[in-house]
């Protein structure tokens, strides 16, 4: 292990290289090119091929990297965040430090024990109860069985699964198993508690208590937490330093505030990128977005709207054959500078159908009053058939064309409502 007693994990020259395709399909002399390289004292001849891990491209290569020449640090005691886009690396990155896989190349050194909450469900046995779950991972975490009694009650109380946890794991809720998952993971006093977007899948309440256990963990115990969210808020309330990943490798490494303030305005700018060129898009692009254009309430082409006033969206598309227009859906978020949703608007809720669209090559949204506080914005646009699978996602584009909003007197009071990025509704303050 490294000298400095206060590093608790190492990560050097960390890189995963992935084979696409089938598994098992024309690997044979793939493995022995490898076994004739190594018995001779050659290097691996397939570490110098290979694509960097951008899934919204096609590549020529049958390799991928899903992470490259990765090195940090981290201290006891320290909350790490790792931030990034869908397909980063961030998974697979926790997944090397929870040794669930191993490097193509490179090495963790870690001092202690490291219990990870990766998936849900992870470590858990569907026929076995709740309780038993909780032995088994304390088990498997180099626990007693008496330090884990001593602990369950703990566990259980935390996990709010009281009444279930002489129950199969297998008839929990998603929302249940991540609860009980938490509870093993952070009451078992592992060194390294590496977690996973998983927390989302729980209510707001046990989000809550979770982010305030692991506060507790770090601040209280001296415990270190590598933590993976998209959410920003959190990862600034939480963490004290960021990784921030592209494409497989560290673009940044700050403290919480700068790395976010990074990634945001990194993904932000994309806004100012030709949309009809954009290529990190998914969907099979049967329609595609092509252009977005606001106007002000003078029906004036405007990146500028003041609070609460009158606001069209114009979006022109391209079709590349025949749509079933009576199952279109079409759902526009307007998102904050942290990229949380702060309004949104979705066809088949509001009774509309897109049927004459087979006839014009752009539609239109009209707010009659953009009740939204004075700040930067960015459009997320979605669209999909009723059947909302992802192999009918027709076009899903994030942060598209920045959009400012002014401060405005909503409330007609003399006063400009103040500027944060949240909503504001119609409402009356009464004394009776």
């Amino acid at each position: 292990m490294v000298e400095d007693k206060d590093i608790i994990l190492k990560a050097t020259n960390i890189s995963k290289q992935y084979r696409l395709g089938l598994v098992g399909t024309g690997t044979i002399s793939h493995d022995l090119n490898r076994w004739w390289s190594r018995i001779r004292g050659k290097e691996d001849p397939y570490l110098k091929v290979g694509e960097s891990n951008d899934r919204s491209t096609k590549g020529k290569s049958e390799y991928v990297w899903a992470l490259q020449d990765i090195n940090f640090e981290v201290k006891r005691g320290e909350v790490l965040g790792i931030i990034g886009k869908n397909g980063a690396g961030k998974s697979t990155l926790l997944k090397i430090l929870s040794k669930v896989t191993g490097p193509t190349t490179g090495e963790i050194k870690t001092r202690g024990r490291i219990a990870s909450l990766l998936e849900v469900g992870t470590g858990f046995h569907g026929e076995m109860t709740g309780r038993e779950n909780v032995f088994l991972n304390g088990a498997i975490l180099g626990m007693t069985k008496k330090e884990i009694a001593s602990k369950i009650d703990e566990i259980i109380e935390f996990s709010g699964c009281q009444r279930y946890i002489d129950t199969p794991v297998k008839r929990y809720s998603s929302g249940m198993t991540v609860r009980l998952a938490f509870a093993v993971a952070a009451f078992l006093e592992p060194e390294i508690l590496v977690i996973d977007e998983v927390l989302a899948v729980g209510d707001a309440e046990f989000q809550k208590k979770a982010i305030g256990k692991m506060q507790d963990i770090s601040q209280g115990q001296g415990r270190t937490v590598i933590f993976v969210s998209h959410n920003m808020a959190v990862i600034k309330s939480l963490c004290t330093r960021c990784i921030v990943l592209e494409h497989g490798c560290i673009n940044y490494v700050g403290n919480q505030d700068a790395a976010v303030n990074y990634y945001l305005t990194s993904e932000i700018s994309k806004s100012n990128i030709d949309l009809e060129k954009r290529e990190d898009r998914n969907g099979n692009q049967n329609i595609k977005f092509t252009n977005v254009r606001f106007y002000n309430k003078n029906k004036l082409e405007a990146t500028e709207i003041i609070s609460g006033e009158y606001l069209k969206i114009k979006f022109d598309i391209k079709k590349k054959k025949e749509i079933d227009y009576s199952k279109l859906i079409v759902a526009i978020s307007v998102l904050d500078r942290d990229l949380n949703i702060a309004l949104s608007y979705i066809s088949d809720e509001m009774g509309f159908n897109f049927e004459e669209l087979e006839n014009s090559n752009y539609f239109e949204l009209e707010i009659p009053n953009l009740y939204l506080r004075a700040g930067d914005y960015s459009l997320r646009l979605f669209s999909s058939y009723i059947d909302t699978q992802q192999s009918n996602f027709l076009d899903v584009v994030e942060n598209v064309s920045n959009l400012t909003i002014l401060q405005g007197d909503i409330w007609k009071s003399g006063k400009l409502n103040r500027a944060g990025s949240s909503m504001i509704l119609p409402g009356n303050f009464n004394i009776s």
